[in-house]
């Protein structure tokens, strides 16, 4: 597994038109865990941004916290590499953390000493003890990681799910509109597409490993900001985990409702549509605002007849947006009187 923005060295795709029908967006609670293991190992590579997540999640690890040693050597500070078997690709379109968690637990021992191998591998005693017994070292590693989205990801997630699954229905729209190149290029700044090959600025890897027809998996991934990481191996679809957009705005405090609004859509609606900055769920909504779910729904109903807001069903879920009416309304109302 490799990381980076552009610093002379370049990862190169060569895509053939098969390549390019198998491109497909996916989500993993999974590789969330494994980023926010690296960014709370090394917060220098995201504190601007997740400083809130930072300053809230850490005294919960700390102290008489759960045991996460093994999963914290697992992702260690480059050039040393990140094991792909740690995080697999996925291969549903939002997969259950159990589902993948089951993935980890079935890794073959040879896969598993083939990710350890090498001289960017990384090394340490729980790892030795990995290697010594794989099936108790995995299902040790799976309970850690458990132990770890509980405490960390979990209580947050709804929300990181609603920006991710909204970053993936925004680049389906530019897709629809505008191509595949204009998609892929509209990815992150390190990420150029030219001709018939995708460029990817990399500090640790260079080099034009084969697609071989198996298309690339794109992963928008909250805990990897500012980064973009790749999975090139032999042994899973070709993947490309980078920042959604959005991704600063996570952690903010709600942004404050103009007044003319409220007082001409009642306070509650009002909320609603500032709080869509991003697509967000009827759950989500419910939570960052204090309504009951039954509540939003009822308001959103109303949005939705009016014009103001959109739904789009993405799987067991249901996403809204703010409608160019709703913007209209909402920079109106935001203008000084």
């Amino acid at each position: 597994m490799s990381t980076g923005r552009g610093n002379g060295t370049v990862l190169e795709l060569e895509f053939t038109a098969q390549d390019l029908a198998r491109t497909r967006f996916a989500l993993s609670p999974l590789w969330e865990v494994v980023a926010a293991v690296r960014l709370l190992r090394h917060p220098e590579t995201g504190r601007h941004v997740h400083r809130p997540w930072l300053e809230r999640v850490r005294p919960l690890l700390a102290g008489a916290g759960p045991d996460w040693t093994l999963l914290a050597d697992l992702v260690p500070a480059p050039p040393r590499r990140i094991p792909v078997f740690v995080a697999p690709p996925p291969t549903a379109l939002v997969p259950d953390l159990a589902v993948e968690l089951a993935a980890l637990r079935a890794t073959s021992p040879q896969r598993l000493r083939s990710g350890l191998t090498g001289p960017r591998a990384p090394r340490s005693a729980a790892i030795d003890a990995l290697l010594a017994d794989p099936a108790a070292g995995l299902a040790a590693l799976a309970e850690q990681i458990t132990a770890f989205w509980e405490i960390a990801v979990a209580p947050y997630w709804p929300r990181m799910r609603s920006l991710l699954e909204g970053d993936i229905l925004h680049r389906a729209r530019r897709l629809a509109e505008s191509g595949a190149a204009h998609l892929l290029n509209d990815l992150d700044p390190s990420v150029v597409w030219d001709t018939d090959t995708l460029s990817v600025g990399h500090r640790h890897f260079r080099g034009t490993p084969p697609l071989n027809g198996r298309g690339l998996l794109l992963v928008p991934s909250v805990f990897a900001w500012p980064r973009v990481f790749s999975v090139t191996s032999a042994n899973w679809q070709p993947t490309l985990r980078y920042p959604p957009r959005g991704v600063a705005t996570l952690w903010e405090r709600p942004r404050e409702v103009p007044r003319p609004l409220a007082a001409l859509i009642g306070a509650s609606r009002a909320r609603l549509l500032t709080e869509l900055d991003a697509p967000a769920s009827t759950t989500d909504l419910a939570r960052r605002t204090a309504l009951t779910p039954g509540g939003v729904s009822q308001h959103l109903a109303v949005l939705k007849e009016a014009g103001l807001v959109e739904a789009h069903r993405t799987g067991r879920y249901v996403l809204y947006l703010r409608t160019q009416a709703a913007e209209t309304l909402l920079g109106a109302a935001a203008r000084p009187s």
